[in-house]
């Protein structure tokens, strides 16, 4: 996690900067006020803002007192305003302040544009830029305040590049020089915050090579974390065991924070049944979701002892649903995951008393909340239209338009995206529905980026002039990209035919429905950036090798991989939510997204990003914090 990143919270700018009273000429015999106190006073003010995370603020008054300074002055304030939009994770403010800057060659300055501008290339993914910056100053002597984020920076660019041992031992070395224990603590939290991103084959290796007993006990501990997903009774076991010989170690304060289990905190369901369509219409999706589940299900048993069974019911078989379900309860379910379809998870509710839990693996129809004992979770496409919405906004993108079927999907996916962006002040400008079937798109592209208007007016002064004229239509310039809903198929012509209309360089966002994963390329998709599930774009540690070895053994359901995921996540959810305390889980990074609760006992996701590259998606880094954009759509 980037050093600014952590604290990021965007929230509306409000100039809150004193204003200065100068006497004007008219006015000689005024006392002239003690502008230094002022300015003093103010810088006060901000450093006061600033220590409680009242970043914008913080920001508003050193930039007011460097507009009103000159030299090395201005130089020095603004560079502290670009340090609070960088905390607050404001990116464009930062950027465009710190453009006006050049480079200082030494001394305070230099320290302070190196922070901020190696700050904003790791906030790009370019570590070895933000390298090139900071290890000149390695071995400088600078002031504790300069030196300990510096070298914060420079331990996220090691871990960025890989070297693992360095990163962490200068975390490590870097408490020693902080200020208070509040200091020490978040120092620490951030730093299990990128060692849950690394590799466990990488984690161990770095523990086998180190011989300091501290960073040894943090790389052994999370590497039992990305083993097991910080989750469920094979976690349990994991930390029981580190325990016994880091009692003292400095992470145990971070475990009780966190997510270290107790015997008496954590239990498993004795018996889990599967409620899914293993026959019919639906089988290849039921037997998805069963092997992912069943995937996470053998990766945990060893920590589970044989406690545990997982058993399959077909409710497309004999009896239906309801004979499932009741099956499943005679058999002794202490926990029931599905049904699949949304008609059946109505129907479940408004037949069944639930004695005990559901985890569906669908949503309710919206407005129905449904009973206490039921969980919903789905890979719901509104999810992924919110996220787009947040995406294009934290890209700076705040002037939309869209492109959508003219189906339910469609508008769906519309009313998810135009509600959040303009929530959260974009402004959709235009849209335009297209039939789906469709082959030529032309009608409404040349609509959605008013060709047809560029051509009349070309016609209206072609017939003024009487003669031909020299003509090449100019889209419209009020929008900075386009949310395209299309499947890989369509959003293949879609994109093409957008390049033909003067748009190839319009950025396109789209979800996960434009990547088909069918083997085929997809270079007429080149830019386009979609959002997606971890496990299709950039599988956490714990499950890196999960994608691959599913495709191995069921290489039919390689378009299904979404359902594996999907399987995957549904298990541990079971532990999480086993152990819910009033309707509350910590989030669970999952297979198919940051996995969270919200108060209609509803799992949403938090997506990865990726981008079309020669045919290929290529990963992008995250770049908002996409669960305080789903908690503004759910306000």
């Amino acid at each position: 996690m980037r050093d600014y990143e952590y604290l990021a919270m965007k929230i509306r700018f409000r100039n809150r900067i004193t204003l200065f009273l100068i006497c004007t000429a008219l006015a000689a015999s005024c006392a002239a006020p003690n502008l230094s106190y002022i300015a003093g006073k103010n810088e006060h003010q901000a450093e006061i803002l600033a220590a409680t995370n009242q970043f914008y603020d913080a920001a508003g008054i050193y930039i007011g007192l460097a507009t009103q300074a000159i030299g090395t002055e201005r130089d020095r304030l603004t560079l502290l305003a670009v340090e609070q939009w960088l905390f607050a994770g404001d990116e464009r403010r930062a950027r465009n302040a710190l453009s006006q800057i050049q480079r200082p060659s030494s001394g305070e300055l230099l320290w302070l544009w190196t922070a901020d501008a190696s700050a904003l290339l790791l906030w790009e993914g370019n570590p070895n830029g933000a390298l090139s910056l900071l290890e000149p100053l390695e071995k400088e002597t600078l002031p504790p305040k300069y030196r300990n984020r510096l070298d914060l920076l420079l331990a996220d660019s090691w871990f960025q590049i890989g070297r693992l041992l360095s990163a962490v031992d200068l975390y490590i070395r870097r408490e020693s020089k902080l200020l208070n224990i509040d200091a020490i603590r978040l120092s620490r939290k951030k730093l299990w915050a990128q060692l849950r991103l690394v590799d466990v084959q990488n984690l161990h290796e770095a523990a086998n090579a180190s011989t300091d007993p501290i960073t040894q006990g943090w790389l052994t501990l999370a590497a039992a974390a990305n083993s097991t997903g910080e989750r469920g009774v094979s976690w349990q076991d994991s930390v029981e065991n580190w325990y016994t010989t880091n009692r003292n170690h400095p992470a145990v304060e971070m475990l009780d924070k966190l997510s270290r289990p107790k015997d008496s905190d954590l239990n498993h369901p004795k018996q889990i049944a599967l409620l899914l369509p293993l026959s019919g219409a639906n089988e290849a999706a039921g037997n998805a979701i069963q092997h992912g589940f069943l995937g996470a299900y053998f990766a945990a048993v060893g920590g589970l002892d044989k406690q545990q069974t997982v058993r399959s019911y077909d409710v497309n078989g004999e009896g239906g649903l309801e004979g499932a379900y009741t099956a499943g309860l005679e058999d002794g379910a202490e926990f029931f995951v599905g049904p699949l379809l949304r008609k059946n998870v109505a129907k479940l509710v408004t037949t069944q008393t639930l004695s005990v839990p559901v985890l569906s693996l669908n949503y309710l129809a919206d407005g129905w909340l449904g009973p206490g004992n039921l969980y919903q979770f789905a890979l719901a496409p509104e999810d992924e239209a919110a996220a787009v919405a947040a995406r294009a906004l934290d890209d700076q993108k705040i002037r939309g338009a869209a492109l959508v079927p003219a189906n339910d999907w469609g508008q769906r996916m519309l009313n998810t995206f135009s509600f959040q962006f303009e929530k959260a002040d974009g402004a959709l400008i235009d849209y335009q529905r297209y039939e789906p079937l469709a082959q030529d798109f032309s009608f409404e592209i040349e609509k959605l980026l008013g060709l047809s208007d560029s051509v009349g007016r070309y016609q209206r002064l072609r017939t003024q002039i009487g003669q031909p004229l020299q003509f090449d239509p100019r889209r419209r310039q009020d929008i900075d990209f386009i949310f395209l809903a299309a499947d890989s198929k369509v959003g293949r012509l879609i994109k093409s035919q957008l390049k033909f209309h003067y748009a190839g360089d319009l950025p396109v966002y789209s979800t996960s429905y434009i990547y088909s994963m069918d083997g085929r390329s997809d270079s007429d998709l080149t830019g386009v950036i979609f959002t997606d599930a971890p496990w299709i774009i950039a599988p956490p540690p714990w499950i890196a090798d999960f994608p691959s070895t599913y495709n191995k053994y069921w290489p039919s359901e390689r378009r299904l991989a979404r359902l594996h995921a999907m399987g995957y996540d549904a298990y541990h959810l079971v532990s999480a939510l086993f152990n819910a305390r009033g309707d509350s889980i910590s989030e669970i990074p999952g297979a198919t997204g940051r996995l969270f609760l919200t108060a209609d006992r509803k799992i949403h996701r938090r997506l990865e990003w990726a981008q079309f590259n020669g045919g290929q998606p290529t990963h992008l880094p995250q770049r908002y914090d996409g669960h305080r954009n789903f908690d503004k759509l759910k306000q």
